[in-house]
């Protein structure tokens, strides 16, 4: 099963942390893993490379694990852009665990 946990202080996202396989089918074949893969990383792509918000990204694929921190130091919108993406992914990965949710686990964690 995926973990996935999404962390937000206040009304702003501060990281996501996704660890486990889905085990839902063999590996390199599981397409819930696949599309959880999918919907995270484009979203990094987009901090990145869209946005331009430097995300500290951690992972190791072998596990996989992957952990996205937002910077605390970001302009009101760097923190709009962030916030629209990740809301975003939030969707797409609520939706996936809809549907699969013996495979997924997904929790929104708000901290003060």
């Amino acid at each position: 099963m995926t973990k996935i946990k999404i962390t937000k202080k206040q009304n702003d996202f501060v990281s996501v942390v996704c660890d486990g396989h889905t085990g839902y089918g063999v590996e390199g074949e599981d397409i819930v893993c696949s599309a959880v893969s999918s919907i995270v990383q484009t979203c990094a792509l987009g901090l990145l490379m869209v946005a331009y918000i430097n995300v500290e990204i951690k992972r190791d694929d072998a596990k996989g694990y992957f952990e996205m921190n937002i910077p605390q130091n970001l302009s009101e919108q760097e923190k709009h852009d962030a916030n629209l993406l990740i809301g975003t992914m939030l969707c797409g990965l609520n939706d996936l665990r809809e549907e699969y949710s013996d495979f997924i686990e997904l929790e929104v964690q708000n901290v003060y």
